[in-house]
């Protein structure tokens, strides 16, 4: 349950400021094109595995982990755990690598779904000199963001393993969450400041060119 509870955490933030960030980027794009479009367009974005290459990445870990790990699990798998580090909860072993690695798949796969389903819908293909920042870099952002809760998945599955496999706790799960999304924060605020603050300009600009005209 605190492992699903994080990952949704981390999902609802990031989806939180994902949204700012397009929000801005789409109002840029209005004020800057103003009520007149001109100027020629530009090739449709289509769409590159690099757009979700964290998330793949780490599918492919967890698949790396379970592979190394699967014969040393017992047949009953201690999978979630009480505060002071003791077994709380029981599935068999083949339950728990189902789990874990369908979660993971689900989560590369809303990454490709999103990535591709907008390329196919041409929402940030067309007038692209409009836009503050390249397609391909907020496609890249909106796919490889998930790796976010992948990640903290991640690691609760290969701390699942190690306590099972050798009775050892590398870290406790809510810090190295706390971590992830602290990154993770720090990594979205690079990316999405800039964009927004050229966006306000933007914005707080055309009122003046519009009296001009």
């Amino acid at each position: 349950m605190a492992t699903t509870i994080l990952i949704l955490t981390a999902v609802f933030l990031f989806g939180i400021g994902l949204g700012a960030v397009i929000w801005f980027i789409g109002r840029s794009r209005k004020a800057v094109k103003g009520p007149k479009t001109a100027g020629p367009t530009t090739a449709p974005v289509t769409f590159h595995w690099g757009f979700i290459i964290l998330p793949l990445a780490i599918f492919l870990l967890s698949v790396i982990l379970t592979i190394y790990f699967y014969r040393l699990l017992p047949a009953e798998v201690a999978y979630r755990f009480k505060l002071d580090g003791s077994p709380g909860g029981w599935l068999s072993r083949e339950m728990t690598v189902s789990i874990m690695l369908g979660a993971q798949f689900l989560l590369a796969l809303a990454a490709g779904a999103t990535t591709w389903g907008i390329t196919k819908m041409g929402f940030l293909s067309g007038h692209q000199a409009s836009l503050w920042v390249k397609p391909e870099r907020v496609l890249a952002f909106m796919g490889n963001m998930l790796a976010i809760p992948q990640l903290i998945l991640c690691f609760a599955t290969l701390d699942i393993f190690s306590y099972n496999a050798y009775q050892v706790h590398i870290m406790p799960l809510w810090l190295f969450a706390l971590i992830v999304m602290v990154i993770g924060a720090l990594i979205l605020g690079i990316f999405s400041i800039p964009v927004m603050l050229k966006a306000w300009k933007a914005l707080s600009g055309q009122p003046s060119n519009n009296l001009k005209e």
